[in-house]
Parts: structure tokens; C-alpha cells; sequence
């Protein structure tokens, strides 16, 4: 598995917010913030498991997303990939969990269904204009 270059890295293991873009069905880019983080080397996120998020990467896998340093947003990465596994169940939790760690300092609530998406990076760069 390719290696991240460490400023991509550093990025995506804090708690900076990403912009997911998905394909939609009818071409056009669908972008939501969400949070990230790595499993091995590939991005890990979450979201519901009928969110048009999911539904566009049932139906494409191509995902690219951007994230931004919240302390020092003039550092930023860029990454493209493609959705390698979709996780449910327990598995998806303890990520999920890994995650709300990192963002939240706690576990994250059951309320809703989650499933998790593992993104395998095909590029990855990072810039820092400040």
C-alpha cells in the first residue's frame, strides 16, 4: 500500500474537518464536510447509510477530498482515491469511535446508523501558503 507523504498525514490524524466530494448519478459533485482519519493507509469516514453520500459511492467509488489545518488554515492536502471497503456493524463503530476520540474527546452517540467508507489514496499532496 502507497504511503502518504507525512504532511498529508499530520493532517488528516488532528481534528480538521474534510470536504468528501462524491460523483452524483447525473455527473455533478456532491461535497459535504465530515470528519477523517486513517486506518493503516487509507482515510477512513463516516456517514448514514442512505445519505446521498453513500448512495453516489454505491454507485461510483471515486472520491476526492480537502482538508484544511483548523489552527492554521493556510496548510491544506488534497487527496484523490477510490472507496476500497464499505464497514458495518461493530467493526464500523470502533472506527466510528476512533474518530469521535479524536473530534470529540468521547464515544459517539448511537442514535443514528453509521457505516464507514475506506479510501485508498491514488494521489495525495499538501500545501502550506502561510
Amino acid at each position: 500500500m502507497k504511503r502518504l507523504p507525512d504532511e498529508v498525514r499530520e493532517l488528516l490524524e488532528r481534528p480538521n474537518l474534510a470536504h468528501v466530494a462524491t460523483v452524483m448519478a447525473d455527473g455533478m459533485p456532491h461535497v459535504v464536510p465530515t470528519w477523517v482519519g486513517l486506518e493503516d493507509e487509507q482515510i477512513v469516514f463516516l456517514t448514514g447509510p442512505g445519505s446521498q453520500k453513500a448512495r453516489n459511492l454505491a454507485d461510483d467509488p471515486r472520491v476526492s477530498l480537502s482538508v484544511a489545518d483548523h489552527e492554521h488554515p493556510g496548510r491544506m492536502a488534497h487527496v484523490r482515491g477510490r472507496v476500497t471497503r464499505r464497514i458495518e456493524g461493530d467493526e464500523a463503530w470502533a472506527i466510528i469511535d476512533r474518530l469521535a476520540q479524536q473530534y470529540l474527546g468521547g464515544p459517539y452517540p448511537r442514535e443514528f446508523d453509521r457505516v464507514v467508507y475506506r479510501v485508498a489514496p491514488e494521489r495525495a499532496l499538501a500545501h502550506d501558503y502561510g
